[in-house]
């Protein structure tokens, strides 16, 4: 199995991989010569606590799948969809309780996913991926996939929910995480250590690196859930970065393999 950095060096970098970079013509070329899978990459638009911005999952989404695509050497990236479920509206609940983040119920959402996935299939993609950064929709995701393969049994495209993006985003960076120093108790599950990391790691424009050093004080009220982020580097992130990427490339190929 290659490694997340050779396998994007074997399959090279050649052209875009982000289809909203691309004109009709460049993707129909793009098609014939066997890009037929397409990632749907999930963020959301939530608070992140005072030391991330509220785009964090939509940047970190979009940046870890083009990296996913290049590895696969026969994939491209669809534009991030930025409005996920995040709780009620009345009364807020969850991280709508914090200004800027934004909603959409459970369903609405998955006919967003399944609508999407449809127009690929028409457009002649044969595998649409689904991941997702943010662990709230998890099961959305499953749901939209199953129900898009069950009226696609008899067609040629296929519908792939890739769990395994977020769960190396989760447990398998936390062991790296604690096999690299870092306390169980500074990961979090919400804008620790590991989140903030992952970010740094990524996109540090996003995090408020001058406020880290107050970061102890945080907590629940704050929007940081369960950790603390003062210690966060971007060295730590790309501990992250390589897991999902690697992960996530190991999932797709076993998912579209045809016979």
């Amino acid at each position: 199995m290659l490694g997340s950095c050779q396998a994007i060096a074997a399959a090279g970098t050649a052209g875009p991989v982000f289809l909203e970079d691309l004109t009709w013509t460049e993707l129909r070329d793009a098609q014939a010569a066997g890009k037929t899978t397409i990632i749907i990459p999930v963020g959301g638009t939530e608070q992140n606590g005072p030391v991330m911005a509220i785009g964090k999952h939509n940047v970190r989404v979009k940046a870890l799948a083009g990296k996913i695509a290049e590895g696969l050497g026969d994939a491209l990236v669809a534009p991030v969809v930025a409005y996920v479920p995040e709780g009620s509206i009345s009364p807020p609940t969850e991280h709508m309780r914090f200004p800027g983040t934004i909603t959409v119920p459970d369903d609405v959402f998955e006919k967003v996913l399944e609508s999407a996935a449809k127009s690929f299939a028409i457009h002649g993609f044969k595998d649409i991926v689904l991941i997702g950064d943010h662990g709230g929709y998890q099961r959305d995701l499953g749901i939209a996939a199953d129900k898009l393969n069950r009226e696609w049994a008899s067609g040629p495209a296929r519908a792939h929910f890739i769990e395994e993006y977020y769960r190396a985003s989760q447990g398998e960076f936390a062991k790296a995480l604690l096999g690299h120093g870092a306390r169980q108790s500074e990961l979090g599950t919400h804008a620790g250590l590991a989140d903030t990391s992952l970010m740094l790691a990524v996109d540090p424009k996003l995090v408020r690196s001058d406020r880290l050093p107050e970061a102890a004080r945080l907590g629940a009220a704050d929007g940081v859930y369960g950790g603390e982020p003062t210690h966060s580097t971007a060295e730590l992130g790309q501990l992250g970065v390589d897991l999902i990427i690697e992960k996530t490339i190991a999932a797709i190929h076993k998912a579209t393999m045809r016979h």
